[in-house]
């Protein structure tokens, strides 16, 4: 296994909620589009409880606004309708520049097709989220080098991503994703451009992080990516249809 495991603390130290609280609250959430006279609703009337700790999966066919809920969640979406509370936050009433700044601090995204910069390192890319953050430059080393370390990844901090296999680009993704410690990693389709064996490698990654106290919520078409967490949501023409556990750990994920 190339991950080490952080501490709990360390994913969860800037949020302290009451017992019972959720980390995501959706109620009447939806998404259109004008057609001619009417609409066309991406997603209907979803009302979902993400709890502190969870590993959720969300399935369903293609254009069943899976990737649209996720993008919804991870606040990269704001032209849809309802209420959303992040770690308590009215995501509805909030401004752009707040809904910005809570998901830099809560929130890391892992996308399927990597989505590293090109012209820059490994190094540079990791770097990245914490710039945004206004860290030091002094931590941000000191944040990079020991990611680096964590993933196992140091002997690659100074090649491009064109250098990199898909594998190693979707792990340096991830690392992005949690290098500032977010309470939340969201995924799309994580696994989607890998082979057998890179895909296992990754969902292996999400459930230490998970069982390091992360809440993971990841799209997917694969039923093994799925059993790795702690409930499916089934999302069908744009309406949840079905909530069930997982078979989480019940599985061998070969």
């Amino acid at each position: 296994m190339f991950f080490k495991r952080a501490s709990a603390n360390s994913v969860a130290d800037a949020w302290a909620p009451e017992p019972g609280t959720p980390v995501m609250t959706l109620r009447g959430v939806e998404k259109s589009f004008p057609v001619g006279a009417g609409q066309s609703f991406v997603l209907r009337r979803i009302a979902l409880d993400i709890a502190p700790g969870e590993f959720v999966s969300i399935m369903g066919p293609s254009g069943a606004g899976k990737s649209t809920l996720l993008h919804i969640l991870g606040l990269h979406d704001s032209a849809w309708s309802g209420e959303y509370a992040l770690m308590g936050h009215p995501i509805h009433k909030l401004p752009a520049k707040e809904r910005s700044a809570l998901q830099k601090r809560h929130i890391g995204f892992v996308f399927q097709s990597y989505h590293l910069l090109d012209n820059l390192t490994v190094y540079e890319n990791l770097e990245i989220p914490l710039s945004y953050r206004n860290v030091s430059r002094k931590d941000r080393q000191s944040m990079v080098g020991d990611i680096l370390d964590r993933f196992q990844i140091v002997g690659k901090k100074d090649l491009y991503p064109n250098q990199l296999s898909g594998g190693q680009q979707q792990l340096v993704g991830v690392a992005r994703a949690v290098i500032a410690n977010p309470q939340v990693i969201l995924a799309d389709e994580p696994t989607g451009n890998l082979h057998t064996a890179q895909g296992k490698e990754i969902m292996e990654l999400f459930r230490s992080l998970n069982e390091s106290g992360a809440t993971i919520v990841q799209v997917t078409h694969s039923e093994v990516n799925a059993s790795y967490g702690t409930r499916i949501i089934q999302l069908r023409d744009g309406w949840v249809v079905e909530e069930e556990p997982s078979n989480q750990r019940s599985l061998s994920n070969v």
